[in-house]
């Protein structure tokens, strides 16, 4: 018998039932050999690379550290999975699988179950160096990102490794041998910066640097399109950002060129015509259901201009997304100083953001007093920004967060503040938005390689979203900003949350692939 696969059970009495009467059904000599079997938990196993990639980070919400350095991609044929590579076995395996199995339940994701260790092969990188140097692999990190060009730009990192070491990848997550073709290529072109190659496991390392580190290290993007407004209460009105709007009424919102956005009578944008027509298209053919909400915002901030508010001011969960506004409360304490930003805040701010890290959160709502604290400070300092966000609740250990709740203009108020500098300690918000991540609104888009994304994404078992600042290049070498907010809402919990996660996050990758084509067209980008 060489694969057993053992499914989640409610109760470890009931997982150890079926392992007794597993192992009673079986001859001694078979007794004997699957009680000497390792067993791995395998929590996706899907042909999609970018799925199982995606259902990663999700996983990470979940599990503390100690499962998440466990947490593998392999490869199998033409398949992917992510494993727990425990090699454990069946009964340490069975009660490893109903505690991980209950923490998925409560947090609405799919079911693991347990197999014999199979012929799983590792995925792989090309590696450029390891070291305890982190400016140093950052240095080599600048010369390889400009010599090697846009097709390794995007996928680029260094790595955090065991023992306060780093390296420097060309995250390919491949096979051994086409990742070795690569690595000796290579190594011929980056023989003359005496840089050398080689080849290292996928092991889901930490990433502590990326392209968005990289531009965003300058403190600003380059020349920016449009000039700085002021975040003031008067500088933002209804007319700017989720204006009510009437059919009968005509409003045509202008392009930095004076060009329309639209150019027909009634209250939608050609942005938000072409947008809803996506949607209702997706409706028809069953692939978003009746009783899912969503919510889509682009704000041009160059402009300063709102070209699409579809359910703007509708409220939904925040999920996630509410982590930059409590990094913002703390950080309005620290500017105060009541509290100090130190080595172990800004740690906790890194996971909080980059690694949505749920007891990192609420570490940082304990500092500042509690959810009600957090949002008396916003609700106090930045109601021109916070209309109608409300933070009721610390996020639970499973990430089951349904209570805290914001409607998609005070995510555009938000970003706009941040992007306009008018923020406390802005600069390392947008430092801490801008670590590498993936993204809804960049990564598996095609959005040109360079562009720059500040953005926090949020996932439920109800709610998949994400909200940022995309910063692309114009034609003319300068840079255009602009702010896109995508939110997808059911009541209902899905049957399988890996297959309607990734579907919903191609949509909004869909949606932020529109966008940009927009964009494109109005202002010259690349």
């Amino acid at each position: 018998m060489k694969y057993i696969a053992m499914p989640f059970c409610k109760s470890l009495f009931v997982a150890l039932f079926f392992q007794v009467l597993f192992l009673s059904q079986l001859i001694p000599s078979e007794v004997v050999s699957a009680q000497k079997d390792t067993f791995d938990i395998i929590y996706i196993l899907s042909k999609d690379l970018e799925r199982v990639l995606d259902y990663e980070e999700e996983l990470e919400t979940v599990f503390g550290p100690k499962v998440r350095k466990k947490l593998k991609i392999v490869g199998k044929g033409n398949q992917y999975a992510i494993i727990y590579d425990g090699n454990d076995s069946a009964r340490t395996v069975t009660k490893t699988l109903v505690e991980h199995g209950e923490l998925l339940r409560q947090a609405g994701f799919d079911e693991a179950w347990a197999t014999k260790e199979q012929d799983f092969h590792s995925l792989y990188n090309v590696s450029y160096g390891l070291g305890p140097n982190l400016d140093a692999l950052i240095k080599r990190y600048k010369k390889i990102y400009y010599y090697l060009g846009k097709e390794v730009r995007k996928n680029l990192f260094i790595e955090k490794t065991d023992y306060g070491n780093y390296t420097l990848i060309y995250r390919r997550t491949g096979g051994k041998l086409a990742t070795t073709r690569i690595a000796k290529i290579h190594g011929k072109l980056l023989r003359k910066k005496r840089i050398r190659t080689s080849v290292s496991k996928e092991n889901n390392n930490e990433i502590v640097y990326g392209e968005s580190s990289l531009i965003n290290d300058k403190g600003d993007p380059g020349t920016i399109v449009g000039k700085k407004r002021s975040a003031s209460p008067k500088a933002i009105s209804p007319s700017k950002i989720a204006a009510e709007k009437t059919v009968e009424k005509k409003r045509v919102v202008k392009s930095t060129k004076g060009k329309p956005y639209r150019s027909f009578s009634g209250s939608q944008t050609r942005f938000e015509q072409t947008i809803e027509s996506y949607i209702n298209g997706l409706r028809r053919k069953g692939k978003i259901r009746k009783d899912e909400s969503t919510g889509w915002m682009v704000f041009d901030l160059a402009s300063d201009e709102s070209v699409v508010d579809i359910n703007a001011n509708q409220s939904f969960q925040a999920a996630s997304m509410i982590k930059p506004f409590i990094a913002l409360a703390f950080f309005h304490e620290v500017k105060n100083g009541k509290y100090k930003y130190g080595p172990k805040s800004r740690r906790k701010m890194e996971a909080m953001i980059q690694r949505s890290s749920n007891s990192a959160t609420n570490w940082v709502m304990r500092q500042v007093g509690g959810p009600s604290s957090c949002a008396k400070i916003l609700k106090k300092h930045y109601r021109h920004i916070f209309k109608k966000t409300q933070i009721t609740e610390y996020i639970p250990a499973n990430g089951r967060t349904y209570k805290n709740k914001v409607i998609p203009s005070d995510y555009v108020r938000f970003l706009r503040a941040l992007w306009n500098k008018d923020l406390p300690y802005g600069k390392e918000l947008r430092r801490l938005m801008a670590l590498p991540g993936r993204d809804r609104l960049y990564h598996g888009t095609p959005l040109p390689q360079g562009t720059l994304v500040y953005n926090k994404t949020g996932s439920t078992a109800h709610l998949c979203g994400d909200m940022g600042i995309l910063v692309p290049k114009t034609k003319n070498g300068k840079r255009y900003p602009y702010v896109v907010v995508g939110i997808i809402e059911r009541r209902s919990r899905p049957a399988d949350y890996g297959r309607w996660m990734a579907s919903r996050s191609k949509v909004i990758r869909q949606v932020s692939a529109l966008v940009y084509k927009e964009m494109k067209r109005e202002h010259k980008l690349l």
